[in-house]
Formats: structure tokens, sequence, C-alpha cells
């Protein structure tokens, strides 16, 4: 098991991890209501957990790879730090970290891929075989990494280099996925847009070029 912090720095910990970038100071205080300084930031910089900057006046902190490794540890930990007791609300957001953290096992996740900005490719994870997921998990993925909002559509263009797989197994497995209802596929309603790129990407399905794609649920 991870070594456990308190709970001002577990809870500036997570911040920093739904966040994915640098944070200042004020920021922090913002969202969580207070601002990691003293003896808290030093333990956790000396710790290699987060990197920590003075810009101006103010610190700004960012998560190192030791930070997120510790993320991903301790959503799997299944309680919250000592000491207790705590509020309930906050032993029951260590209930949804473990579901969570089952998530992702099970599709071989990292945080990253989540939250970071631009997240890894699903390869790039200690203990994650590209060659060993599916095309389906890797086309989610990769939808993801390009998505800007919620069931958001995505060009193919941009989709298909992400896959490292022949076209035409892409298009099969996006094929079945679509009369499964798992996927939208549709065409760009601007054709004047498209490029030749954006041709050659595209999927015909029933007479007709689909060039977008949407997935509703991750």
């Amino acid at each position: 098991m991870t070594d456990r912090l308190g709970h001002k720095q577990t809870a500036a910990m997570f911040t920093l991890m739904v966040l994915g970038r640098e944070v200042p100071n004020p920021e922090l205080k913002e969202l969580v209501g207070f601002t990691l300084t003293g003896k808290e930031r030093t333990q956790l910089n000396d710790s290699g957990y987060i990197a920590s900057e003075k810009v101006g006046r103010t610190f700004v902190h960012q998560l190192t790879d030791s930070g997120w490794a510790w993320c991903e540890k301790e959503i799997g930990a299944g309680t919250p730090p000592p000491p207790r007791p705590l509020s309930t609300l906050c032993s029951a957001l260590y209930v949804v970290l473990g579901g969570f953290d089952g998530f992702l096992r099970s599709r071989k996740l990292r945080l990253a891929d989540v939250f970071a900005p631009g997240g890894p490719p699903v390869e790039t994870g200690p203990g994650v075989d590209f060659e060993e997921t599916t095309l389906e998990e890797r086309i989610r993925v990769a939808y993801r990494e390009l998505v800007r909002e919620p069931r958001g559509w995505v060009g193919l263009v941009d989709l298909r280099p992400k896959l490292g797989a022949p076209a035409a197994e892409v298009d099969a497995v996006l094929k079945e996925l679509s009369r499964a209802g798992k996927v939208h596929l549709v065409p760009e309603d601007n054709r004047k847009a498209l490029t030749a790129a954006d041709h050659e990407a595209a999927i015909r399905i029933g007479g007709e070029d689909n060039h977008l794609l949407s997935i509703e649920a991750l």
C-alpha cells in the first residue's frame, strides 16, 4: 500500500490530478478552500509527488509522474487516510474511487488517460500491452483523447492514426459498433470543408460516406 498523506495533502493531490495541469495557489483555494504552503507543500515536493514553482508572489503546483502513481494507488485504498472519524461524504468518496479504480483496471487504463490533457495513448502505461488491447478499446481511448465535450464529434481522419490497425480492420469494428448502437457515425455536413485525407478516412455505410464519430458512453 502507498504511503498515506494527510487530509489536506490528499485533497490537493486529487485536485491536481483532476485538473491535470499547473495550478496556482489562488485557484487551489477557490476550488478546495486552502492553499498548499509551508511544511505540507515541502513534504510533497521532497517526496517527489508534486513540482512547485514560485511565479510572482504565489506558488504554482503540478503532479509529477510519481504523483500520478501515488494517486493511482490511493484511489484503490478503500478508506480515507486517518485520523478518523471523517464525514460520511468523505467516506462515500472512497467507495466511489474504489469503483473507479476497478473500472480503470478492467480496461487497462491509467489516470492520465482520463484527466491529463492529451493524455498518453493506451500503450504507454506500465503493464499495458498495446497488442493485447482490443481494437474497440483503442478506439474508445483515442476518442477520449480527441473529443472536446461529452458525446462530441471526432473526425475519423484524426482517429485512425492513433489506432495502429489496418483500415479494413478499423472499418469492420466501427461497422459492428454502429450496428450495436455503441457508436454513432455521420457524414460531414460541410462537404466543401473536406480534404482528400477526410475522404480517404471516411467509412461507407448504407451507400454513404461517414466522416465523424461520437460515443455516448465511455
